[in-house]
């Protein structure tokens, strides 16, 4: 089996996060300028400064507060889609030289070399499979098949909420993202109306409206974080699907592996 595959399959969840934090504050990197390029123009309406010569942390003041929360929004977002991208796939929670390699050892009557297997390639279906083995080897001969399918279907139905569940943080992402972009406008509306009434009746349009495109920045960036974020939720929740269904299978083929030795 090549080995380089094995290590990287032995990356536990805590390494991948770490991997996946630590790109998306590089890829933000890229991303967050583009941010401030596309606010630029609402930070001073009729100015004729180039975008080049604006900073991030000049378009984070002007939008307020908020703006930091969204921008770790956006880390975050990023975090979790690269994470997401490595953890749900076929191949990492049903492994198809591991499935094989289980099947095969359990028809040999290899129970232990499989329980070394499945300890060896952590995964939801080494997870699934280890609950039935750990259970037939304290019942060896005494075991109800109906008893073992319970626990299998158990631990599956555990391990698909969790794979499933894992795609709801991109949704919460989506949908605060935006209400939270609402609210630094609000705020930033309060603070130009508040400007307007201490100036003059000739500068009251122009100080209105510079206030109102600079909260609507907040907006924007709310925006921009929300939408990816709920493309690649939908994205996700697909593909957790995908992946729960071969989970069954694979564990169906297992089970019947473990008991059609038996009835031998």
């Amino acid at each position: 089996m090549n080995l380089g595959y094995r290590a990287w399959r032995g990356l536990t969840a805590g390494r991948l996060w770490v991997v996946g934090a630590l790109a998306s504050v590089l890829f933000a990197g890229w991303i967050l300028p583009a941010f401030a390029q596309a606010g630029a123009s609402a930070v001073e309406p009729g100015n004729n400064v180039a975008f080049d010569t604006l900073t991030i942390s000049q378009i984070m003041h002007t939008g307020g507060g908020v703006m930091y929360v969204l921008a770790g929004a956006s880390v975050l977002t990023l975090t979790f889609i690269l994470y997401f991208a490595v953890i749900m796939r076929i191949g990492y929670v049903v492994p198809k030289f591991l499935c094989s390699e289980l099947i095969e050892k359990i028809k040999a009557g290899s129970i232990d070399d499989a329980k070394k297997a499945c300890e060896y390639q952590p995964c939801a279906l080494s997870t699934v499979v280890l609950a039935a083995l750990n259970h037939l080897r304290n019942t060896p001969e005494t075991s109800d098949p109906v008893l073992v399918k319970d626990i299998m279907e158990g631990e599956g139905a555990r391990q698909a909420d969790e794979i499933q569940g894992r795609a709801q943080y991109l949704l919460d992402i989506a949908v605060l993202s935006p209400m939270l972009g609402l609210l630094g406008t609000v705020i930033g509306m309060l603070e130009a109306f508040n400007a307007v009434a201490l100036e003059n009746a000739v500068a009251k349009p122009v100080a209105l409206a510079g206030g109102v495109s600079k909260a609507l920045v907040a907006t924007v960036f709310g925006l921009a974080v929300g939408i990816p974020a709920m493309g690649f939720y939908g994205y996700f929740r697909r593909k957790a699907s995908r992946v729960v269904s071969h989970l069954e299978v694979a564990s169906l083929q297992i089970y019947a592996a473990l008991f059609s030795r038996r009835s031998k």
